[in-house]
């Protein structure tokens, strides 16, 4: 691949990550030119750098050895996407508001390239009100993210703000660089988050299912290049960038948008699509009476899975989710045979967190076998999955 990026490394622990970061690109053959703020200097050496990407560290921006080499200016426009890994508070401040006091702000500012920023600082200036602010700035501008990721830091504290992991950043670096991704060309249907199956016009049927894996889920096949339409259910979540969402509610919406999507060349359903709905909903608001609750006919509703599983136009690969409470591994093989899929990806609801949560353990069952993941954020699960699938293409 004929690509080069400028990657500036910020300050922090997470910095070292930069290394492997590095070292997966020019595996890649991606042309890597280093910018090493003061601060990351701290945490990796320049030598160690210079080394992996094969290239020059750049460091000082009134430099005259540099400037008479590579004037700043240049520098920041010499690659076809400028990455920040670790993309601190600080760094993202300073693009935020314009700033132009060293080297790496003085890049962000001059640059008239794609940027994309992976943060990492502690929970608590992660999410302060100004780093929230800068980073809706970012975004508006039209600054890309992967992560931060959520779990333990090494300040001791948990939650989001790691540093996304090298093999996640490559890969968001990869479907940014216009053709470069494993699935471009290739379509992809993801759906995700619960439906809902009206009682009446106030109450219904539903599940406690977020929607926050089947839109990593989606984000990560987008990210790898594919053209990805996502049918969701009622979430609270933004629309993954890049991704077509089609907002539905009940099951038969769910499946007529999902036929509407093919022809696709990868279907991953996600949703937790409830199996039964009211025969009929009332047109008002169901009252309270003397002759007590009221009695629910259910009928079943559509397939999803298995109509596409078999139906005309099936994708090539067919990924169903299982959501099960007890006998994971033996539900999940009696699923696969039923629907037809190719794979199941198996999850245990019972364990507190799972559903509505930020992290997941699942096993992948295949005809082949069974593959078991620890447990890790969903967003790594997403990204692992994604990866997975672009190698059957």
């Amino acid at each position: 691949m004929d690509k080069r990026i400028l990657l500036i490394v910020g300050g922090g622990v997470a910095a070292y990550k930069a290394l492997e970061l590095t070292r997966l690109l020019r595996k890649a053959g991606v042309a890597v030119r280093p910018i090493l703020t003061a601060a990351g200097a701290q945490f990796v050496t320049p030598l160690s750098l210079s080394a992996l990407a094969e290239d020059k560290v750049y460091q000082d921006l009134f430099s005259l050895t540099d400037e008479a080499e590579m004037g700043h200016i240049e520098l920041s426009r010499s690659a076809d996407l400028v990455v920040v890994a670790p993309a601190t508070a600080d760094l993202m401040a300073k693009a935020a508001g314009g700033l132009a006091g060293d080297l790496a702000s003085t890049t962000l500012l001059a640059t008239d390239k794609p940027v994309l920023m992976a943060p990492a600082m502690n929970v608590r200036m992660w999410d302060h009100p100004a780093t929230q602010r800068n980073l809706a700035t970012l975004k508006a501008d039209g600054v890309t993210f992967v992560g931060p990721d959520e779990g333990a830091m090494a300040c001791g504290e948990y939650g989001p703000g790691r540093l996304a992991e090298p093999p996640a950043i490559f890969e968001a670096i990869m479907g940014l660089l216009a053709t470069g991704g494993p699935l471009a060309g290739r379509r992809a249907l993801v759906t995700a988050g619960p439906t809902a199956e009206p009682i009446d016009p106030v109450r219904m049927i539903t599940n406690r299912s977020s929607g926050k894996q089947g839109y990593a889920i989606a984000a990560a096949l987008a990210q790898l290049g594919a053209e990805v339409t996502l049918v969701s259910g009622p979430t609270a979540l933004p629309a993954p960038a890049g991704v077509n969402r089609v907002g539905v509610e009940t099951a038969r919406e769910m499946l007529a948008a999902s036929q509407a999507a093919l022809p696709a060349d990868i279907a991953v359903c996600v949703a937790a699509v409830a199996d039964w709905r009211p025969e009929t909903s009332a047109a008002g608001k169901v009252k309270k009476g003397e002759a007590g609750p009221p009695v629910i006919q259910l009928v079943e509703n559509p397939d999803i899975l298995a109509t596409l599983s078999n139906g005309a136009g099936r994708p090539k690969l067919v990924v169903g989710f299982a959501a099960e409470t007890d006998r994971l591994e033996d539900h999940a093989k009696a699923k696969l045979a039923r629907k037809g899929c190719d794979w199941i990806v198996a999850n245990d609801v019972s364990v507190n967190g799972t559903m509505g949560g930020d992290d997941n353990a699942v096993a992948i069952v295949t005809a082949g076998g069974i593959e078991r993941w620890e447990r890790m954020p969903k967003g790594e699960v997403a990204r692992r999955l994604a990866a997975r699938i672009a190698q059957e293409f």
